[in-house]
């Protein structure tokens, strides 16, 4: 067995070597603790081993599925399906998770959708009430004279 790795970098994100396979992988944005432990069982690694102390063929094994071959998971796991630009199922990681988000918002401004029209407004989006909440900008309560 190797010597224990502190960092392991997976995805163009550093991992602590610490913890656990499956903790560990949660680091990485887009993989949440469902998403990791779907990983970790596709590969057949022990969960509850260090991601520090796995050797470099499983973590080299690791990094490869996790950055080609996630797309091969069962669909209802991935976090982006039917994707509108190329209609396909895919799994969106680290910084394309920001990307597609906001490319989204920009599509629903321009359609001048309702969603669209509140995020360009900077107001709520999902439904909320506004009467008591969400008040930015301007200063509220009472404004008291000197004597």
């Amino acid at each position: 067995m190797g010597e224990f790795k502190h960092i392991v970098r997976i995805a163009d994100t550093d991992l602590d070597g610490k913890r656990s396979v499956m903790f560990a992988l949660t680091g990485i944005k887009g993989i949440g603790l469902r998403m990791a432990r779907s990983i970790v069982n596709a590969l057949g690694i022990d969960s509850k081993q260090r991601l520090g102390e796995l050797d470099d063929e499983t973590i080299e094994k690791l990094k490869k599925f996790v950055e080609e071959e996630i797309e091969s998971l069962p669909s209802w796991l991935l976090n982006r399906r039917k994707d509108p630009h190329t209609g396909k199922d895919l799994h969106l990681l680290s910084k394309d998770v920001d990307f597609a988000k906001l490319i989204d918002i920009e599509t629903m401004i321009r359609m001048k959708c309702y969603r669209g029209v509140r995020h360009a407004k900077g107001k709520k989006v999902r439904g909320q009430r506004t009467r008591a909440t969400g008040r930015t900008g301007r200063t509220v309560g009472v404004i008291r004279r000197k004597k």
